[in-house]
């Protein structure tokens, strides 16, 4: 145990100190830990959603509202590469088509993340998808993956 001095204008006071570890893992990352303007805002049906999957891409469990992404439908893609299967713990992984359809929606969750870890998010997708920015049910829009060969508005 160490000792820490308090200082106040009347008295000098020790104060114990105790030394603590926090055992997480060493991620080169800034967490948010608060809503921030602007933060941008992800929108994911798929494997984003894991919480294993958001640990080895954000180095934290993400918290976000559902909410569905409009003009698109789901189909899935087969993963070739061999971290993202690890990582995820699947082989096959939801993919959207853009159909142009306001009727279209699919389901999902709507995460606030730092422009750092959107940069993450987007390593950890494969060459089928690409990003683009699509109206979600709730408001506004987000950032979502969809196919690489998808046409988009």
């Amino acid at each position: 145990m160490q000792w820490l001095f308090a200082y106040t204008p009347t008295k000098t006071v020790p104060l114990p100190t105790v030394t603590c570890r926090f055992l997480r893992p060493k991620l080169n990352w800034p967490h948010p830990t608060k809503s921030e303007p602007n933060m941008p805002r992800l929108f994911s049906y798929g494997t984003l959603q894991q919480e294993n999957v958001q640990l080895a891409t954000f180095g934290r469990i993400l918290s976000g509202q559902a909410s569905a992404i409009v003009g698109y439908s789901q189909t899935m893609v087969a993963i070739d590469d061999p971290e993202v299967v690890r990582t995820s713990g699947k082989t096959h992984h939801p993919i959207l088509r853009y159909t142009g359809d306001p009727a279209a929606q699919v389901s999902g969750t709507v995460f606030e993340i730092s422009d750092a870890e959107l940069a993450h998010a987007d390593r950890y997708e494969v060459d089928a998808y690409r990003r683009v920015a699509a109206a979600l049910s709730t408001s506004g829009e987000a950032w979502v993956y969809v196919a690489a060969d998808s046409l988009h508005e």
